[in-house]
């Protein structure tokens, strides 16, 4: 279940413990409310606390449901030819989430709160496990949790040292800071790697995937460090011009992008080329995105293209310009093959069909205030602690970009994607979450 900011269907952070007023009935109370619920809605409960989590899945509720619409043939065919049944429910489950993601982005009316959370600009965001790292424009990084807007943790930036590109995990965050990679361990110890190790030319871009960190540089390499030895392991030409992009794959594929406009992948275990793709367009490709679960690399340009390939043919299965400006940022929810999130200078938050390319929905701010809420610990850090809600507007397919004012889409410059919401950056003090409902 979603969580809402003033909705009539408002979620309690999950807990260990149910609500206070529903503690008073008992276990066998529970099971017969929750036997009146349907398949959708009694998933939604399995997640609000452990309390009604452990009698959900005890009474195994979820499971006579899923079995009741196995026996219809509504769900669940692989399964007959004998599939284990805890991996069918548990794909259903996952299954008809996605699906309710796709219909809220592509249907769904949207609010967006709206928080400040740096003192000047910041231009990044990173995503995982219900937080959100933010910065670049100041001196520090910042964790929230996307359930409160509350700064669970800061991070700062060596003084007089540029943060370019960072991202993080359970334990560690990891970012490029001037011509050096910084880790900080989510206990507050920061480590740099040492200078004879760590220099090299400008770098654009980082991304990371245990052990390794992949640093694009200016020079055209790509420089692949290993985090623990903290050495320089390979140094890899990928192209002629700055690599301005990165993304890496599961089984050690490096994918980089160009201002040139060319594609590159190249296999660590390999050490060769593995391909080079180019658009027809061949303009400067500003970012890419990895989808391994259909295998789609997509990658916008910074003449407003998006264009997909299959990796594992390296054929060209689409190319669509969504702005006349740069695609600066697209991302798609993990394991979701359907809805591509796409955001640039323009200001217009796009959802693409991953599979066709086509625009199925476009939305700006509105501007007409529902709500504000304040937070003490928001308070604390940011010096404001007031979150805004404000109306989301579905533009329409004939409508024009261009007689929208620039306060209600000031350029996106990084999103990331969660279950029906959408997070955007926009090179401002502000932070946005878009909730589709």
């Amino acid at each position: 279940m979603e969580p809402s900011r003033g909705g009539s269907r408002k979620r309690p952070a999950r807990s260990s413990r149910a609500p206070a007023k529903i503690q008073s009935l008992d276990h066998d109370i529970l099971c017969i409310i929750f036997s009146f619920l349907d398949f959708f809605d009694l998933a939604r409960c399995s997640v609000v606390c452990k309390t009604w989590s452990g009698i959900i899945n005890k009474s195994k509720l979820l499971e006579a449901l899923y079995y009741k619409k196995w026996q219809m043939g509504l769900v669940g065919a692989e399964s007959r030819s004998g599939g284990c049944p805890e991996k069918s429910l548990n794909g259903y489950l996952e299954e008809m989430a996605l699906q309710h993601h796709r219909v809220a982005l592509e249907q769904g009316r949207v609010h967006v709160d709206h928080w400040r959370a740096h003192s000047v600009g910041v231009d990044q965001c990173r995503k995982k496990m219900g937080l959100l790292l933010t910065g670049i424009g100041d001196k520090v990084m910042r964790l929230w949790s996307l359930e409160s807007y509350k700064c669970v943790g800061e991070y700062p930036i060596p003084d007089k040292v540029p943060l370019v590109d960072f991202d993080f995990d359970e334990s560690k965050i990891v970012g490029l800071v001037g011509s050096r990679i910084c880790i900080w361990r989510r206990n507050g110890i920061r480590s740099i790697f040492p200078s004879r190790e760590g220099t090299f030319p400008k770098g654009l871009c980082m991304r990371y995937c245990d052990p390794d960190a992949v640093v694009g540089c200016v020079d055209g390499t790509a420089r692949i460090f290993d985090m623990y030895s903290q050495r320089c392991s390979q140094i890899v030409k990928m192209h002629a011009g700055p690599v301005t992009c990165l993304c890496l794959s599961e089984d050690q594929l490096i994918l980089s992008g160009s201002s040139l406009g060319s594609i590159s992948v190249y296999g660590v275990l390999s050490d060769q080329r593995v391909a080079e793709l180019r658009s027809t367009h061949s303009t400067g490709i500003r970012t890419l995105c990895f989808n391994p679960s259909s295998h789609l690399l997509f990658a916008g340009s910074t003449s407003g293209y998006v264009d997909c390939w299959d990796i594992r043919t390296w054929r060209s299965l689409w190319e669509t310009r969504v702005s006349p400006n740069v695609v600066y940022s697209m991302q798609h929810l993990r394991n979701d093959t359907s809805s591509l999130v796409v955001g640039g200078i323009d200001g217009v938050l796009r959802i693409l069909n991953q599979n066709t390319g086509e625009v199925v929905s476009r939305f700006v701010l509105e501007g007409n205030l529902l709500s504000s809420s304040s937070s003490s610990s928001h308070q604390h850090v940011v010096g404001s602690g007031t979150v805004q809600r404000m109306i989301g507007r579905r533009l329409s397919q004939n409508a024009s970009i261009d007689s929208i004012p620039r306060s209600s889409r000031p350029p996106i410059t990084c999103l990331a994607v969660w279950m029906k919401k959408v997070i955007t950056t926009h090179n401002n003090k502000y932070i946005r979450t878009w909730k589709f409902n």
